[in-house]
């Protein structure tokens, strides 16, 4: 509280680009934190006092619920308007929080047609206490985080709605921008393809919406055009001398207050690898015919002669055989003579094995217009201003036939750990984070505080089944569809992991007569209508990850009567938190609904992660023509507690790494 009073200050005397100082903390402090979010965290943990203080400030809300009814709407905006000197001299105390809190609560119900639940009002405040609030799926994430955003935007701090796509933000900001402007906030959304100029005067605005890519793009930028006087210390030396020029290049006031939806997917699915921001250099002709001759030597290559494929950690290696092979060969035998050194044709044809065998086309990225789209693993979406490292992304478009591109010069990088620390005051909401609880805490500084449903949840579990291939789980994946949706007019919602698994369900479903609707990478533009209207009676939809959609499926007329919405996970992912995040798409406020999961053992996950497992398995189906649910519950937890182990592995040694990077280059005054 003390350090958000004095940002406030600081602020109203123009401290050019506020932001945490950022320091490496001692072993004894990274061990204590790692006993207070691990495994003392229960028995330890303070949020069960400060529960007990946002059912007050709940209470002292709606206790003066009454009152504020009667004001008309000029009283109302004055007596909000009266609390902003309180705040920026106080802090973010109880009792004028409570009162803003009843006050915002009123002007949504006059400006918007809606009303905070409790619950809301309790995890508002959380969000303003620094916690990250775990609220269900369609308990009003969107409406919730509008109560710290005033609070904070009344005491005159700059803040940040993160999101994780530009239609979220620009929808975000718009629905919620006729509240900010009754109160007196200015509110503006940041999506892509804006002037730096128009985004200079979005993150003006008092509130500013805008995904997490988006701003992280524009930090770097911002530094990038600081370059060596990027630090607080030239910052602040530039104010006191009336320099101006400094501010005049960037866009942003610096990172203050920030509220990230879906926080679960922001820092932790996508933080395991870092930002880099970059400049594209023209496409030569060499070295494309080199990325080609590398590529087409690497065909050659056997597998388990020459290298070994490790799906699990998704890496190849040359055997000695193939460093042999490599080491043996004249320059000019595979068209190779153009490589810079022995070191740089070993490195390039090992990439070229990652691309021809790790990297594939409607799993990892689709072919859209002739060129090679990221497919976020977490979320299912393209990315298309992102490209990989090193000339992989070039070999990959060599190895799909399309224009390559020019490789990518970096000028500056940091990751999401670095970067979210550095605000002054940050918080989180999302769905699901009880699992990742431990590894937010101790990276980002965040308990994890878990939100009261607004009713009690209806959602029926009807189990689990596992089949012996994935031709057999489509066909009973389809069978489920025609129970639920063709003879009970329910809507059924199909999550898939991949592109290509959407397809090959379409194709059963078309075979079998069903209309239906198809949600991938391939087919994301519409996304929000698609899935706003997948709780319609007898509605069919296929759906790569739902993480981080953000449209509540309402249910249609009759639907509830039916018992709801019913989702089909048709194969696990690479957390329990995204499973969970489907299934959570059924029974949202108290409606009905129910969730099960129908799987092979060929899936990957199973296949890549628990391979003796698996095959046990498949010897006991052979045996015995079925297999138990426990078995298959422990096959899940084996093949996923390995994949999210090295995930965390990963996202660690990226922060180790970016911390050895910054050292390196702290004598420059740059961390980036």
């Amino acid at each position: 509280m003390l350090a958000l009073h004095l940002t406030a200050q600081e602020l109203a005397h123009g401290r050019p680009y506020a932001e945490r100082h950022e320091e490496e903390p001692a072993w004894h402090d990274r061990a204590a934190l790692w006993l207070w979010h691990g495994a003392l965290a229960p028995l330890l943990s303070h949020t069960g006092r400060s529960a007990a203080v946002a059912q007050q400030v709940c209470d002292q809300a709606r206790r003066l619920a009454p009152e504020l009814a009667a004001l008309d709407d000029d009283a109302l905006k004055n007596r909000f308007r009266s609390l902003g000197p309180i705040l920026r001299r106080q802090g973010f105390q109880r009792a004028p929080v409570a009162q803003c809190f009843a006050i915002v609560r009123e002007a949504a119900s006059r400006v918007l047609g809606l009303r905070h639940y409790d619950s809301q009002l309790i995890a508002g405040w959380w969000l303003l206490g620094g916690h990250l609030a775990e609220m269900a799926t369609g308990e009003g994430k969107t409406l919730a985080a509008t109560l710290p955003v005033c609070v904070a935007g009344l005491a005159r701090l700059p803040v940040h709605v993160i999101t994780v796509n530009d239609y979220l933000a620009a929808r975000d900001a718009q629905a919620m921008g006729p509240l900010f402007a009754f109160l007196g906030l200015s509110c503006s959304a940041v999506t892509h393809g804006m002037s730096r100029d128009e985004r200079r005067i979005a993150y003006a605005s008092a509130v500013c919406y805008a995904s997490n890519k988006e701003l992280a793009f524009d930090y770097l930028r911002d530094r990038a055009a600081l370059q060596d006087r990027s630090s607080a210390m030239h910052l602040a030396v530039d104010s006191l001398c009336g320099e101006r020029q400094a501010e005049a290049q960037v866009v942003l006031r610096g990172l203050c207050f920030a509220i990230v939806d879906e926080a679960d997917s922001v820092f932790i699915d996508e933080a395991r690898t870092p930002l880099i921001l970059s400049c594209t250099a023209a496409a030569d002709d060499n070295v494309q015919s080199s990325l080609q001759a590398v590529l087409e030597f690497a065909r050659r290559l056997q597998p388990q002669v020459h290298f070994d494929v490790d799906m699990a950690r998704r890496r190849v290696r040359l055997t000695p055989a193939g460093e042999d092979h490599l080491e043996s060969l004249p320059d000019d035998a595979s068209g190779l003579s153009g490589m810079a050194s022995p070191r740089a044709w070993r490195e390039n044809v090992q990439r070229a094995l990652a691309a021809l065998w790790l990297y594939v086309r409607d799993e990892h990225y689709v072919v859209i217009d002739d060129k090679v789209q990221i497919v976020d693993a977490s979320t299912g979406r393209v990315m298309p201003d992102r490209a990989w490292e090193q000339g992989l992304h070039q070999l990959i478009e060599c190895k799909e036939g399309v224009p390559v591109t020019g490789q990518r010069e970096t000028l500056a990088r940091i990751t999401y750990q670095r970067l979210f620390r550095r605000y002054l005051h940050l918080a989180g909401m999302t769905g699901t984070a009880t699992e990742v609880a431990a590894e937010i805490g101790r990276t980002y500084r965040l308990p994890v505080a878990r939100v009261p449903l607004h009713r009690p949840s209806q959602r029926r579990h009807l189990g689990l089944r596992c089949l012996p291939d994935a031709a057999a789980k489509w066909q009973a994946v389809a069978d489920a569809v025609e129970q639920m949706a063709v003879q009970q007019g329910r809507p059924v919602l199909i999550g898939t992991r991949t592109v290509r698994a959407s397809e090959e369900i379409s194709a059963v479903l078309l075979q079998r007569g069903f209309v239906h609707v198809v949600l991938n990478a391939k087919q994301d533009h519409g996304e929000a209508e698609l899935i706003a209207q997948a709780g319609q009676p007898g509605r069919i939809t296929v759906a790569t990850n739902m993480a981080g959609r953000g449209t509540d499926i309402l249910l249609g007329d009759g639907v509830a009567g039916r018992g709801g919405l019913h989702v089909i996970l048709t194969e696990y992912n690479e957390s329990r938190r995204i499973d969970r995040q489907l299934v959570g798409r059924s029974a949202r406020q108290g409606d009905p609904g129910s969730a099960e999961a129908i799987v092979a053992l060929d899936d990957e996950v199973f296949t890549s992660h628990a391979p003796r497992g698996t095959a046990a398995l498949r010897a006991w189906w052979c045996s015995h023509g079925r297999l138990p649910a426990a078995a298959i519950r422990l096959l899940r937890w084996l093949a996923q507690g390995r994949l999210e182990r090295m995930n965390r592995e990963s996202r660690e040694a990226q922060v180790r790494q970016d911390r050895r990077l910054a050292q390196m280059l702290s004598f420059s005054g740059r961390g980036e």
